[in-house]
């Protein structure tokens, strides 16, 4: 993918401002290490990225970019890191799903795939479902997931225009604290991209230079996105 150098210097302004909030631990040692192996001994390692239409790479609907969207940005990080690794990055998302649909076919559409490590970002439309079934849904793909030994990466959201981010009980802030304390309580990997997110815009980045529409991230936003997902998968390897 070819990014334009002043939009490539303004993704690196932004990034550089903001301290950005990962999640610790990071993956299983056990996983990491499989990166980093080699032919004969490598084997398929797949990411599989559910939820609704951020990761599925909607930017301005019905425009579908998934080249810069973050499942993708996290691979192509990886594989900078990893040469040797054979990634798969699965997309399971959905435009316009939330949580409680994201559940119902957890099983059947995501852990089918034998994944490795699941991501799961659903907090923008869970706005529109009450607290209690949004708790009830991300902890049963979370036990799903954990019976199958499958590690799980709980996405906070990126942001929205709508959305008073000042507002501590604004309906995005309390579900991305929901989402922390769910993470928390069940022992999972927290990427808290909404932190970073909301970091970016006290340090003064306006929040349409991160939007494809008022509730899409474009590739910057996506990029901030992606630089808090590598996180989880500790430091990169010194060469």
């Amino acid at each position: 993918m070819v990014v334009e150098m002043k939009k490539f210097a303004l993704v690196l302004m932004v990034l550089g401002c903001v301290g950005l909030q990962g999640a610790e631990p990071v993956l299983p040692e056990a996983l990491r290490t499989e990166f980093s192996k080699v032919w004969p001994q490598n084997r398929a390692i797949r990411l599989v990225f559910h939820g609704h239409s951020v990761p599925a790479g909607y930017h301005k609907t019905p425009e579908v970019r998934p080249f810069e969207s973050y499942p993708h940005l996290v691979m192509v990080e990886l594989k900078r890191r990893y040469p040797t690794a054979v990634l798969n990055t699965i997309v399971t998302a959905v435009g316009g799903e939330n949580c409680v649909a994201g559940a119902a076919r957890f099983e059947k559409e995501v852990l089918v795939h034998r994944p490795d490590v699941v991501f799961i970002d659903y907090a923008l439309n869970d706005r529109r479902v009450p607290l209690e079934q949004v708790e009830a849904s991300w902890r049963s793909m979370i036990r799903a997931a954990k019976n199958q030994g499958v590690p799980v990466v709980l996405l906070t959201p990126t942001g929205d225009q709508a959305a008073d981010l000042k507002n501590p009980e604004d309906p995005l802030e309390v579900r991305a604290r929901l989402i922390r304390e769910i993470a928390a309580d069940e022992g999972v990997l927290l990427a808290d991209v909404f932190a970073a997110w909301r970091g970016a815009l006290e340090k003064g980045t306006p929040q349409e230079k991160l939007m494809s529409q008022g509730n899409h991230p474009n590739l910057l936003g996506h990029q901030l996105a992606a630089e808090v997902i590598w996180q989880v998968f500790g430091p990169a390897p010194v060469p």
